[in-house]
């Protein structure tokens, strides 16, 4: 099959779909992935076939951290963004999916990817990194609070997804008129439209961390986490194998891309917190953090592969995205969770409830003395053993298989009733 894969965000937006690919690649799939122009590299280093999208997803992130916890500001820079940009991903989609024969989609082209699908007479299926149109009782939307009611969090899904397809049909028919393109039906892949079958979502997570709930219906699926194998050719700087021969186990302290204005006063906090604790400290600045010369207790770095640095770290205390999350249960070592905005606070929650990590403290809450609280929880016995054994579980999970299955039976079974009727 030609499979065109859509994406948009951060880094960790785009990069789970990497082992996506690489593994439908390995059955002989044609594979395009569609994202920032900003990641060609890294989606090229891969040997996967690229395709640029317009944006910056930078400039999108500070605007989301800007708006902080508020999920109608959020909503409404992500809508603000794509209006801008609108014109442009509407054509290069359109390009992109030329000679598709699937679609894979994540959740900011949604109904865009679904619509294009119907209108090709192809099948879709949606990836989800975190929960976004499953709805169930077990826990709210991520955008939303836990109202530890089971109507109450089903609701916020059902009053999530129609807020979405409002937005996108709101944004396309002003891209339309300002862009002078023709009339477009815009179809929800999360209704039921016979003959055509619902979308299949795949969740791009662990079962041990959110489990398949009771009230799901049945195109929902938990795949398990999008993982690169491990990183076995990668050379560390001098500076930081010197960092990492020359003492203890450090902490990692990856704030990943967000941007915040407030990020001189976050690594002082930081700074503090680990002079109090006595910890040495191997810092990810990414797109917006601080930078500073390396000290014998503390190194500043712009990246270092998570797969590689992370098991040679004690703990990592991050911003909790999803992609960042991931990488620290997959090492098997506790976390402290700093959510800046989105479904961050989610994340947090649930790496708490595992018991791999302290209760999360809201980047507006943060302060030296939480934070040393939070790492001396984090050394504590009980909660590595914790994280160890999560760690363990999920290395021993093969999500990309899982989802490379489920993608080519979703298309069998789409080619079954296309021989007989348009869907």
């Amino acid at each position: 099959m030609n499979i065109t894969i859509l994406t948009y965000g951060s880094r960790g937006d785009v990069q789970p779909f990497l082992p996506l690919s690489l593994g439908l690649m390995s059955r002989g799939h044609t594979v395009i992935l569609a994202a920032p122009a900003g990641f060609k590299n890294l989606v090229e280093e891969h040997g996967i076939t690229f395709f640029p999208l317009a944006g910056d997803p930078e400039e999108l992130s500070r605007r989301l951290n800007d708006a902080g916890y508020n999920p109608f500001k959020q909503a409404r820079e992500l809508l603000n963004h794509a209006i801008e940009i609108g014109a442009d991903i509407l054509r290069q989609t359109d390009e992109a999916c030329r000679n598709a024969d699937l679609i894979v989609h994540s959740f900011t082209h949604a109904v865009g990817a679904h619509t294009l699908a119907r209108e090709k007479n192809i099948p879709d299926v949606h990836v989800q990194t975190f929960p976004m149109f499953n709805p169930t009782g077990d826990y709210p939307h991520v955008s939303m609070p836990d109202f530890r009611i089971r109507f109450l969090n089903r609701l916020t899904h059902k009053i999530a997804e129609q807020f979405s397809m409002l937005a996108a049909q709101m944004g396309f028919e002003q891209v339309r008129r300002k862009a002078g393109l023709p009339r477009r039906n815009l179809y929800s892949p999360f209704k039921d439209s016979p003959p055509r079958p619902r979308t299949p979502i795949l969740c791009a997570w662990s079962p041990s961390l959110i489990p398949p709930s009771s009230d799901w219906e049945p195109h929902v699926r938990v795949a398990g986490y999008f993982f690169l194998p491990y990183n076995t050719s990668y050379a560390p700087p001098d500076e930081l194998k010197m960092f990492l021969e020359s003492g203890t186990a450090p902490v990692c302290i990856s704030f990943g891309s967000m941007i915040h204005k407030d990020a001189q006063n976050i690594d002082g906090i930081m700074r503090a917190a680990l002079k109090r604790t006595k910890n040495r400290a191997i810092v990810l600045s990414g797109w917006g953090s601080v930078k500073r010369e390396a000290t014998g207790d503390l190194l500043y770095l712009e990246s270092a592969p998570h797969d590689w640095l992370l098991p040679k770290c004690k703990m990592i205390v991050h911003h909790g995205g999803a992609g960042t999350t991931s990488a620290g249960l997959r090492a098997g070592i506790p976390q402290v969770v700093v959510p800046f905005m989105a479904d961050q606070p989610f994340w947090g929650n649930r790496v708490h409830a595992v018991g791999a990590a302290p209760k999360p403290i809201r980047v507006n809450q943060l302060s030296a003395e939480r934070m040393v609280k939070a790492m001396a929880e984090a050394e504590s016995k009980a909660l590595l053993e914790r994280a160890q054994a999560t760690g363990q579980g999920i290395r021993g999970e093969d999500g990309v298989g899982e989802a490379v299955r489920l993608i080519e039976s979703q298309a069998a079974a789409f080619q079954k009733l296309a021989r007989f009727f348009k869907v």
